[in-house]
């Protein structure tokens, strides 16, 4: 059953962050959201919190070029990249999109229906990946207790383990 949740929310949000990094580099889906992020971005890239302690100016365009970018890249991993790892350090790279997406809405002060989908998102990817540490601990109890010697039941525990 875990492993279905794991999957669906690998699709489902690898297919998200691929459509809205789309989004941000190129109008092909949408000129109206595209010009809106485009606006969006000029403000975000102004107040980056790295590039600021650094006196360091990042242009807007390849901020959120950049930001498409990794979004894209961390949902064809998501979503069609079957290695485990691979997929934590996607889950773990949009994760930390999404914290630096929350913290810029919070620091240009807008509204939480600007702010909702960063933070949903959040939470869904950080379900993801607490679902995939469960079933790697589980994967690993089965491992363990699959080595060691069966016990007859009517058998103390002592005596099956002197044979």
């Amino acid at each position: 059953m875990a492993s279905i949740v794991l999957r669906s929310l690998s699709i489902f949000l690898g297919l998200f962050f691929i459509f809205v990094g789309i989004m941000k580099i190129t109008p092909y889906i949408s000129k109206d959201l595209h010009k809106d992020l485009r606006q969006e971005y000029v403000k975000y890239a102004k107040i980056i919190p790295l590039a600021r302690w650094l006196n360091v100016k990042i242009p807007s365009k390849w901020y959120r070029r950049v930001v498409g970018g990794l979004e894209i890249f961390a949902g064809i991993a998501l979503t069609f990249i079957p290695h485990k790892r691979t997929k934590q350090v996607a889950n773990v790279i949009l994760l930390l999109l999404m914290l630096g997406a929350i913290l810029l809405h919070w620091m240009v002060d807008d509204k939480l229906e600007r702010s909702a989908p960063a933070l949903v998102f959040f939470f869904m990817l950080t379900c993801r990946l607490v679902v995939e540490w469960q079933l790697q601990r589980q994967a690993k109890a089965d491992a363990k207790l699959a080595a060691q010697p069966p016990q007859h039941p009517n058998m103390p525990a002592k005596l099956a383990k002197s044979d």
